[in-house]
């Protein structure tokens, strides 16, 4: 990614703790919904699910999750619901190793697992809507900070796949993969669905709202089946800004619409989809803190931004779908086309404003922003055949191809501290900083098989390679601006890339399996942008998942227990270099990860359930990353910007959740449900170590040396709490969010003078605080 460095560098954060609750009129609300679950339990209600009956569609065909021999969580439309899950964020404490790291907002976020964090700008995480990828595999379109992030209406469960998917799914699965299952249409059971709720957030004046409808109709004989959803979630916001005193600034919305169609023939279904996402921030969810003890530099819940900085993305998606039964195998045709845009904008001042009076000579400093533009067209076809599970050996063989079209496009401009152009001569001289324009293209072609024989009704061994091949062009057009020289200068790359799995797996009883896993994944290299100092062309990342694994059920079927020991050696890893003040990738050395990850669901009860997952993650670098020399005659500047033994960014070395639920019928056909989480998230760090080294060319001696670590972000411990009462058609909810109001910092960055080298704060991106809210759905 081709950037001018305004983008705040990424480094710790604390917690605090704020005052007591107060109760706001919606929390009465809450409070009558809770009393009303809580009243005395008549008959015994079973637990929602069973816990040897989850399918999955993880390896491309309908499993058993039990048999799988891999590390799967699964999301339920109905923990959906009861959690009120929204983003990506929302997800994090029920699957352990996986880590977000957001800006406050929708979409503005990244996403790893196993510690795989991404360090530079494409993603370690792969996501598929159904039987589709979405989001880029190349290097210029800010998968890492941007990833796709949808409001979870009409989805059936949301798979997370830990662990590299590189056989199956390809680029950027290296880390895992979050697959979102989509709802199918029915054709043959009519439905409607209207719901709605309100929330409140600690310190804001806003109430947040939602509403959304659903409907399913089947059209023809049980041929054809409709299904249309609509979803709308108006966030409110609660950060204040101390520079012209206005409140709740980073409000914003979620959009979800989606039509669906499916035709069911005798031996053949056809299903299409189109669907459209949309999020609109009116600014980040950040704070200001003090660069010195990390306390709130202005108060609570407050920033001082000279910019507004809004956030836009929306996701035009089409998919059609064939399952083919051929008799003797599936014949699967998935064709997938999307549209996406986000746009973006950062206050850039503290960087940038300087420029006015510092260099210009004018009697104040300026106001600055820079603006970041990403458009992406990708279409992919995948075609596969899968065999009929009738026998001891079970194949899958299948063709890929996926075309992209990028466009981003980058703007830094300077204008008067109230927003209004520099004063003539001076706009047209230095009022746009810079305009970058990055066209780029991503081709790739790959082939894939996977296998599995079962020598015994006990032992089964699965086995999975795939050739993938990528070509790349790009062009890096510099038109305007006075930070980076102007040029138009094109570059291309290609590439081979072979991946492989084996999985041995034994099954010591119908309630028990153990499994070894063995797999590799990689992360799509590139062209670079040319740039003295750094590589024409970055190589792809790779690395190798080595796991052990127990999943197991015990007391009849009321325990289950999954234990998972891995560890991952990730080679050639790709970093972002800063030369100049342009950002481009180099290879840097090895990092390996390893951990143990646990998931425990006990129905101690017909009524009660108790849940556990967590995960310990080792994530480091192993070697320091490479040395990048810039001449500056007679001097040398010798950068490196990761140190051996450096913790990977934003990976929690522990990590938690534990919930609790209790579940009972009431009188007139009604049950209710009421539930607890405690999640815990352990010290980060926003970044790696840092060292400049001011060099004289000639000997080598070292004249000046700069060694920067990166900030450390606390620990936090946050309480949930949510409630239920339902019967055939109507279903009532309550929960509050954060109830003791932590402050949990998820990303942290310092914003310095560009100019004078002077931190001004550090911005950092609390969890939401405390959020009290209630829903009710009617089903008919």
């Amino acid at each position: 990614m081709l950037h001018v460095d305004a983008i705040s560098k990424q480094r710790g954060a604390t917690r605090v703790m704020s005052g007591p609750m107060r109760r706001s009129p919606l929390a009465v609300v809450v409070a009558a919904t809770l009393a009303m679950a809580v009243a005395a339990p008549a008959l015994a209600q079973q637990a929602a699910t069973d816990l040897d009956k989850v399918v999955v569609t993880a390896n491309k065909r309908s499993e058993n999750i039990r048999e799988v021999p891999s590390s799967i969580s699964v999301i339920t439309a109905e923990a959906i619901e009861n959690q009120h899950a929204t983003q990506l964020s929302d997800f994090q404490a029920t699957v352990p190793g996986l880590y977000i790291s957001s800006n406050g907002s929708p979409g503005q976020t990244q996403v790893s697992l196993r510690g795989v964090s991404p360090l530079s700008s494409s993603a370690t995480v792969g996501t598929y809507l159904d039987e589709t990828p979405l989001g880029s595999s190349g290097i210029y379109q800010a998968a890492n900070f941007f990833a796709l992030d949808l409001l979870p209406y009409d989805i059936n469960r949301i798979e997370v796949l830990r662990g590299p998917q590189g056989t199956l799914y390809g680029a950027s699965a290296m880390g895992g993969l979050v697959k979102y299952v989509s709802t199918p249409p029915d054709t043959e059971n009519r439905e409607f669905r209207i719901g709605g709720g309100l929330s409140s957030v600690k310190d804001s004046d806003d109430l947040g709202w939602n509403a959304r409808f659903g409907a399913n109709l089947p059209l023809a004989d049980n041929r054809l089946g409709l299904r249309i959803s609509y979803a709308r979630n108006d966030l409110p916001g609660y950060i204040d800004n101390v520079v012209n005193g206005e409140e709740d600034i980073n409000s914003g919305e979620q959009t979800s619409a989606r039509a669906a169609l499916r035709w069911q023939g005798e031996s053949a279904t056809l299903d299409l989809t189109a669907m459209r996402q949309t999020i609109d921030s009116d600014n980040n969810g950040q704070v200001a803190l003090d660069p010195e003890g990390q306390r709130p530099l202005f108060g609570d819940l407050k920033n001082s931004i000279f910019v507004d900085e809004p956030f836009y993305k929306d996701v035009d998606y089409y998919s059609a779908t064939v399952n083919w039964n051929l008799g003797w195998a599936d014949f699967v045709s998935a064709t997938g086309y999307s549209e996406s845009r986000s746009v973006q904008r950062q206050d850039a001042t503290v960087q940038y404003g300087g420029v006015a009076d510092l260099l210009l000579g004018l009697p104040e400093p300026g106001s600055s922003y820079f603006d970041i533009g990403l458009d992406l067209d990708k279409f992919t076809q995948e075609f596969r055949l899968v065999s009929k599970e009738n026998g001891p050996f079970e194949w899958m063989a299948g063709v890929f191809y996926t075309k992209e079209d990028a466009f981003q496009s980058q703007t830094v401009k300077l204008n008067q501290l109230d927003g209004s152009p520099l004063p003539a001569p001076f706009d047209e001289i230095a009022g746009t900083l810079a305009v970058l324009e990055i066209p780029s293209t991503y081709e790739e072609t790959a082939f894939f098989a996977n296998g599995a024989y079962r020598f015994t009704d006990a032992f089964k061994i699965s086995a999975g390679v795939r050739w993938a091949r990528n070509e790349q062009d790009f062009s890096q057009n510099v038109t305007e601006g006075i930070l980076i020289p102007l040029g138009n200068t094109p570059n291309s790359s290609s590439e081979d890339v072979f991946t492989w799995s084996l999985s041995p797996q034994l099954q010591l009883s119908e309630e028990a399996m153990v499994y070894a896993r063995v797999a590799t994944g990689y992360q799509p290299g590139g062209p670079n942008v040319l740039v003295e100092g750094l590589p024409s062309q970055v190589d792809s990342s790779t690395l190798t998942n080595y796991e052990l694994g127990l999943k197991s059920l015990w007391a009849d079927n009321r325990l289950q227990f999954d234990l998972t020991g891995f560890h991952i050696a990730w080679d050639d890893i790709q970093v972002a270099s800063v030369v100049n003040g342009i950002s481009g990738l180099v290879n840097a050395g090895e990092a390996s990860s390893t951990g143990v990850e646990v998931a425990l669901l006990f129905h101690a009860t017909d009524h009660f359930d108790l849940g556990l997952n967590g995960a310990y993650t080792d994530a480091k670098l192993d070697e320091d990353y490479p040395l990048i020399a810039v001449p500056s005659p007679p001097y040398e500047v010798q950068i490196t910007s990761g140190a051996k033994g450096d913790v990977l960014p934003y990976v929690p070395e522990w990590s938690w959740n534990a919930t609790a639920d209790y579940y009972w019928t009431l009188s007139g056909g009604w049950t209710a449900r009421i539930g607890a989480a405690l999640r815990y998230v352990g010290e980060r760090r926003a970044g790696t170590t840092s060292r400049q080294d001011v060099v004289v060319a000639a000997t080598g001696a070292v004249l000046q040396s700069e060694v920067t670590p990166p900030l450390e972000l606390g620990h936090y411990t946050a309480f949930d709490l949510n409630a239920s009462v339902a019967n055939d058609h109507w279903t009532f909810r309550a929960y509050v969010k954060n109830a003791s109001d932590e402050r949990g910092y998820q990303t942290m960055g310092d914003v310095t003078s560009e100019l004078t080298d002077v931190t001004a704060k550090l911005n950092a991106a609390p969890i939401q605080p405390r959020t009290i809210g209630v829903e009710v759905d009617y089903r008919f």
